[in-house]
């Protein structure tokens, strides 16, 4: 595909490629009321628009001032492209330039997981917005997160592990299954080792005879790319009495559970100062441990 650009522009100027796209995609596409494409807030929102290679809009997506996104809308043939999470990131910028506390959003149903890659974790229960389907989801800009459930625990590892650039930290006592395990963690997890030959996965675990015996789809995953996944388990003591978990990357993200078999614990999208004592910790916690070789032929 040609190369596209995305842009932060104001209703005023580019209303009629925004609303191009959104009539598109709305009206024409899903049906929607065509009367509902349109409302009051568009002229006091921050917009975004992507455009192709010879300036056409094939994107856009708003924030409004209480930091809600929103009229998000790629063109069907421009889709699965990356467009998508170009625009959701320009609105996050956007939303820090403004200097708002959060971001929240209604995602349609289908949309859950591609929201939570960017960071944004369901709350409540589903519910129904011009006849479809919805989830409301938040991000925090400036603050940690509390974890409470498994739809979001689920949310913040795909999220975490998407994010990463060329480094993630695992420790997990036995691989988290339920978690690890989930089909939005387990893609991202592909994507993460497979892409580009320079990343590396460090995993801390307690027990690798019990992770052998049990399986794990990480597991299958270390078999093929030792290179990129690297095992330890841990030697010290002190090491072998921490209850905790913790998964965190390289772009300022983590995710940390006091009582390391529960889910809930704390996160946070893009907040390196938060994150760094984590990943010294578990560096240290790394020189420490020794390589678990046997996990390299178990035959899965």
């Amino acid at each position: 595909m040609s190369p596209l650009r995305v842009q932060q522009v104001s209703h005023a100027e580019a209303h009629v490629a925004i609303h191009d796209v959104r009539q598109r995609v709305f009206v024409q596409e899903q049906g929607i009321d065509a009367h509902l494409e349109r409302d009051a807030l568009d002229p006091v929102c921050a917009h975004v628009l992507a455009l192709d290679a010879d300036g056409q809009p094939v994107g856009t997506g708003r924030l409004a001032p209480d930091g809600r996104i929103g009229r998000m809308a790629v063109l069907a043939a421009y889709r699965g492209h990356g467009i998508g999470e170009a625009l959701l990131e320009a609105l996050v910028q956007a939303g820090r330039q403004l200097g708002l506390a959060e971001l929240h959003l209604h995602a349609q149903l289908p949309a859950r997981d591609f929201y939570a890659r960017l960071g944004f974790l369901p709350e409540g229960p589903q519910f129904e917005e011009a006849g479809i389907g919805h989830q409301q989801m938040r991000r925090r800009l400036q603050a940690v997160s509390a974890i409470d459930s498994r739809a979001e625990a689920v949310a913040i590892t795909t999220a975490i592990i998407h994010r990463a650039h060329r480094r993630l930290w695992l420790h997990s006592r036995q691989l988290d299954p339920g978690l690890l395990d989930a089909p939005s963690v387990q893609a991202a997890l592909r994507r993460f080792v497979t892409a580009r030959h320079d990343k590396q996965l460090r995993v801390i675990v307690h027990d690798a005879a019990a992770i052998a015996s049990a399986g794990a789809p990480l597991l299958a995953l270390f078999q093929r790319l030792p290179s990129v996944i690297q095992f330890r388990e841990v030697a010290d003591p002190i090491d072998r009495a921490m209850a905790s978990a913790c998964l965190l990357n390289d772009a300022g993200d983590f995710y940390f559970r006091l009582i390391g078999h529960r889910l809930d614990g704390e996160s946070a999208i893009a907040l390196p100062a938060r994150s760094q004592p984590f990943e010294q910790q578990l560096q240290r916690v790394w020189d420490r441990s020794r390589e678990c070789s046997e996990l390299r032929a178990l035959g899965i």
